[in-house]
Order: C-alpha cells, then sequence, then structure tokens
C-alpha cells in the first residue's frame, strides 16, 4: 500500500519493501496548453554529501547529464502523458549508490520560464511517488499544492540515508530563480568556471538494477527523438530568490563558485562559498587562517590586519620610551622609578586583600 505524504513527512522504504535495492522516483503533472507553446518541464537529481552540497557537477543529473558517474542515478526515457499528466522517472539503484551520497534531492524546472512568463501557478496535479522497481509497487507518493505559486522550479521530494536505511521526504520547496538557482544553492558550478568538461553516459536505466517498474504510458509509445543539449541559465541574470553568493571575502571577486574550508585565526573551521582564486589561496595557505590579498580597504570577511606593537623603530612618538641605540645603555629617570615602586606597592596591597577574601569557608 502506498503511504501518502503531507508537506515535510517522511517514511522508511524498507518498512514498506525490506528487500528493497532499487527505486524509480515518477514525477508527474498537468500544465496548460497555450497556443504559443506549452510548458517544458525538466526533472533533476542532486546527489549530496552529509553537508547539503553536490559530490561534483558531475553528480548533478539533469538534462545536458541523464547519468551520475557511477551509473547509479539515471534519467529514464520520457513516460509521456498518462491520465492527462505529463509524467518522467528518474532510476535509482539503491546499492551502487556511493557510501559518501547522504541524499538524493529532486528539483523539477520550468525551461526559459523568464523569458515565456510561466510559473508554477499555473501546474496542476503535481506529484512525487516512489515505486519499488523489484515489483513495481508504489512505496510513497506526495501530491504538491502550487495554485498561486510565483516560483519557477520547485524540490518535490528527497531521498536520504537514515543509518543502514533509506527514506523519503516530502519537500515541495519552490525558487523563483529557476534550476540555475536551485542547482547553485547545492553548490554546483553552473558558470562552469572549476570543473573541467564532462562526457555524459547513454540515456538508459541502470544495467544491472532489477527489473524496472512497468510502463506506464499508453501501448504503442514511442518515447520523442532526442533534443538538442541545453543551457544552464546564468544565476546572475535571475530574478531574487535564490540568488548566488559572492566570494567570502571580498564581494568585488565576483560570484563565490566554489565551497572550500576556511580555518580562522580564533573560532572553527567551515565552509565558505568563494571565487575560485581565494580558494585557491585557503588551499595553500596553513593555519590558523588565511588573509587574502586586499587591492583597498578592508572589506567584511578579512581578519583584520596584525598591527606592530609600540615602540616601533623609525617612528618615534611623543610620550613613549625610545628604544636605545646599539651599545647604549638604558637609563630610566627619578621619575620613572618613583612610579615603579608606588605601582607594586599598591598592586601587593591589592593582592593581599584578594588572598583574604578567600578564606570565608563558604559563607557570604
Amino acid at each position: 500500500m502506498t503511504t501518502a505524504l503531507a508537506k515535510g513527512g517522511n517514511v522508511v522504504l524498507s518498512k514498506q519493501a525490506p528487500q528493497l535495492t532499487a527505486v524509480t522516483v515518477e514525477l508527474g503533472w498537468q500544465t496548460p496548453v497555450l497556443a504559443g507553446g506549452g510548458y517544458d518541464v525538466d526533472v533533476s537529481a542532486l546527489m549530496c554529501e552529509g553537508g547539503g552540497k553536490v559530490l561534483s557537477d558531475g553528480h548533478f543529473v539533469f538534462f545536458n547529464n541523464p547519468r551520475s558517474p557511477d551509473g547509479s542515478v539515471a534519467l529514464a526515457n520520457s513516460a509521456g502523458a498518462v491520465g492527462g499528466r505529463s509524467v518522467e522517472q528518474i532510476h535509482v539503484d539503491l546499492v551502487r549508490v556511493p557510501a559518501d551520497v547522504a541524499r538524493i534531492v529532486f528539483p523539477v524546472s520550468l525551461y526559459e520560464a523568464d523569458r515565456r512568463g510561466q510559473t508554477f501557478g499555473h501546474v496542476r496535479d503535481a506529484y512525487i511517488r516512489i515505486v519499488d522497481q523489484g515489483v513495481g509497487r508504489g512505496l510513497a507518493r506526495y501530491d504538491l499544492t502550487t495554485q498561486g505559486s510565483a516560483e519557477t522550479a520547485m524540490v518535490f521530494g528527497e531521498l536520504y540515508r537514515h543509518g543502514m536505511e533509506w527514506k523519503f521526504r516530502a519537500i515541495g520547496q519552490g525558487y523563483a530563480s529557476g534550476l540555475a538557482g536551485i542547482a547553485t544553492d547545492y553548490g554546483v558550478d553552473v558558470l562552469g568556471g572549476n570543473s573541467g568538461p564532462y562526457t555524459p553516459h547513454a540515456l538508459e536505466p541502470p544495467g544491472d538494477s532489477t527489473a524496472s517498474v512497468s510502463p506506464l504510458g499508453p501501448a504503442g509509445h514511442h518515447a520523442p527523438a532526442p533534443a538538442a543539449p541545453r543551457t544552464m541559465p546564468d544565476p546572475a541574470q535571475q530574478p531574487p530568490g535564490s540568488s548566488p553568493m559572492t566570494c567570502f571575502f571580498d564581494p568585488h571577486h565576483g560570484t563565490g563558485t566554489t565551497w572550500a574550508m576556511w580555518s580562522p585565526q580564533w573560532g572553527t573551521p567551515r565552509q565558505v562559498q568563494t571565487c575560485g582564486a581565494c580558494a585557491q589561496r585557503i588551499q595553500s595557505t596553513p593555519p590558523p587562517y588565511y588573509i587574502a590579498p586586499q587591492s583597498a580597504d578592508p572589506h567584511a570577511g578579512y581578519p583584520a590586519p596584525v598591527q606592530q606593537g609600540y615602540p616601533q623603530s623609525g617612528y618615534p612618538q611623543q610620550g613613549y620610551p625610545q628604544t636605545p641605540g646599539e651599545g647604549q645603555p638604558r637609563r630610566f629617570g627619578t621619575g620613572a622609578l618613583i612610579g615603579a615602586g608606588a605601582a607594586g606597592l599598591v598592586g601587593g596591597a591589592l593582592l593581599n586583600e584578594a588572598f583574604s577574601d578567600d578564606d570565608h569557608d563558604g559563607e557570604y
């Protein structure tokens, strides 16, 4: 029996199917028919580590990269229209998912939504369903409420590890910045500045997984011909919502496209989002802290520059004793000696009073 979830709900999939090894993530929706062209809806998957960031750009499975490097997550051929709804599927081989993958997030986005003036407010009957590939039985389902929504992309749900088990959570979080905004939030370098070329695998389900779920489309349905590769929109051109972060150390460095571990002089090391140049300097600068080069005034995020203590050589200041020249004896005036003696007497009296306050045997 399929477990129906509300937003934020979760379910242990292994309790539904104790022998579960692979699932099909089914995502569906219904869009209006427009004279100038319909909605172009895309599904994707983000394979994330425990901190919530993708393992690499190659672990972002979407229309231009339909299969993960390890082959455990792959986009399936479109199931077409089922009962008036558009249906897409993603195959997940739970056995082959790398051990350092803690979550697999499933966004759905509207392609070129800004140019076409489209939002999820016109999308109806959206849902996500988890199906046991071995027997084709539904395990969990979440029906989203998108009416009146102004977002152009939404995270429908996620699979995540819980000890030795896999669980599914219904999310339903919208983004006004489209797929690029979601990808940026999860650590994908959408500008492609720091990642090398990636060759996507062929569009097919994992070869050694258990039997796949039965086709949901009508008999004789043929998948459409592959479309031309698309380009990821620049997040800098997206509307407010999930806008990209600037470099942690200096906003003038531009967009922070790389996550790096920063060890401040005081405090706990933590991850920060920086430009590529600052990320490289962090990795090449030994702890305890890193100071980025500054061309103007210090900016927020930099440790304050260390000031040289007084007295400073070559910079005499009135009121400060000057450093004697080499070979010259250090001399003190009568006033300095009297002041030092008085300070010693006062300090001794205060210490004596402090020690005497300790002998109260706990009575106040």
